[in-house]
């Protein structure tokens, strides 16, 4: 890394403020402070709804922020520049097009001579290894080639800074080691042009396997939460003892916050505008069920278990924070334990965890317990799904508000707390426990 040279990017105190339905500020990203190194590969690492992939987005100009500076290599970015190229999540591939074709889309806005953008073209599908595939559609590819494609797309331009939203993630897991691997090859021996690159991504290990620098964002607003340092040479090797330490630093620090965040949320407005996991309840149960079983009986690492049950990041936390939210389980630095509770859950049959689900339900998720005694007080014991949004967006934006409301209704149900009729988007009584 050239320590140096000056940044390729430089953002700071980067603010970004939406509306919610009500037309009150909503704000997602507060005083960001990202600089990106000429040589390096910088992570952006968190939880769902830390403004990961917007933040991306204003770095490559796409999303103005509502305050604060970004500049690229030294000037004012305003919009989409010339030398930043991304690569998302999923394909994106024009199906008529050939392989060919869909990579030198790539150069349309640079205006070249055609024998150039072609040779331009083949150099880039040589280079992510797709020589020979020049003339397939995109039909005829896997998924691991198609995104081979999309890189290539983005590297044809010859992009001084490659963004790269979750390019994985699409992916099954042996493919998307094979392309991580690949695009590791090709940034380490220096065959293309990009000086520096910020990914992001949900995936610890796969944080720690590429990048130099990892930020990991905080909720609520999204906010730099830490900065973790990756010093190991390459190629890394997941086994190594510095690997796994650097991956158990990030699963603690991950922890601690979304334990602080839920019990914030706990206090606000009596948790009525607590956002809910997006998690069901059957997935509780079967992670409470591995997690009691040996080898862990009641208490892992969260590395660990995630390895175990082949979980990500972005599945792994919401359980854990359900199951720390209903008291089912404790959050410790990078360890979840079960409580009392969680263990006479996870051993249960279907009955008697749907009572104690039930119960818990009642006691810790106030949205459920208000539902439920709406319900109550009513005469027909019935009430719109509306009546409750409305609720939820005066203190969430709609995405998350919406979520929160489904995760809702699916615990309600297993739980025969309350029932909910989809059609006619009704909160009712019928057929619960009473």
């Amino acid at each position: 890394m050239t320590e140096l040279a000056p940044p390729v990017l430089d953002m700071r105190k980067v603010c970004v403020t939406f509306a919610k339905p009500s037309g009150e500020p909503f704000p997602v990203l507060a005083d960001i402070d990202v600089t990106v190194k000429e040589g390096e590969i910088l992570g952006l690492l968190g939880r769902s709804g830390s403004g990961k992939s917007t933040l991306l987005r204003v770095a490559g100009g796409l999303i103005r922020p509502s305050s604060g500076t970004v500049l690229y290599r030294g000037a004012a970015l305003s919009g989409p520049a010339e030398g930043i190229a991304v690569v998302f999540q999923t394909f994106a591939l024009y199906p008529w097009l050939t392989v060919l074709e869909n990579v030198e889309l790539g150069l349309d806005a640079l205006d070249l001579p055609e024998s150039e953008a072609r040779q331009r073209a083949m150099s880039a599908i040589d280079v992510i290894g797709l020589d020979g595939f020049q003339s397939a559609y995109p039909r005829e590819l896997s998924g691991g080639m198609r995104q081979r494609v999309g890189f290539a797309r983005a590297l044809v331009s010859n992009p001084i800074l490659l963004l790269m939203d979750e390019p994985f993630s699409a992916l099954d897991v042996l493919t998307a080691e094979t392309l991580r691997t690949d695009f590791l090859d090709v940034w380490t021996s220096h065959r293309m042009p990009t000086k520096a690159v910020l990914t992001v991504t949900h995936n610890i290990e796969e944080a720690v396997l590429m990048c130099d620098r990892i930020l990991i964002l905080g909720t609520n607003p999204g906010h730099i939460a830490a900065e973790i340092k990756v010093s190991l040479p390459q190629p890394r090797n997941r086994l190594d003892a510095a690997f796994h330490a650097i991956v158990d630093q990030i699963y603690s620090i991950l922890t601690s916050r979304m334990a602080e965040t839920i019990s914030a949320q706990s206090r606000m407005q009596r948790g009525l505008i607590q956002q809910l996991p997006e998690v069901s309840a059957d997935r509780l149960g079967g992670f409470a069920e591995g997690l009691a079983s040996p080898p862990f009986g009641g208490q892992a690492e969260l590395a660990s278990i995630a390895r175990s049950l082949l979980l990500e990041v972005n599945q792994l936390f919401p359980i854990a924070a359900a199951l720390h939210m209903l008291e089912f389980s404790e959050l410790h630095d990078s360890t979840i334990k079960l409580t009392a509770a969680g263990r006479i859950f996870a051993q249960s049959e279907t009955d008697d965890r749907k009572r104690l689900f039930r119960e818990h339900l009642l006691c810790f998720v106030p949205l459920a317990a208000h539902i439920r005694q709406v319900l109550d007080e009513r005469e027909d014991h019935r009430a719109p799904r509306a009546r409750f949004e409305f609720e939820l967006e005066d203190h969430l934006p709609e995405r998350e508000a919406n979520a929160t409301l489904r995760t809702a209704i699916g615990w309600g149900r297993y739980a025969e707390l309350y029932g909910y009729d989809d059609r006619t988007q009704m909160f009712n009584l019928d057929h619960t426990l009473g």
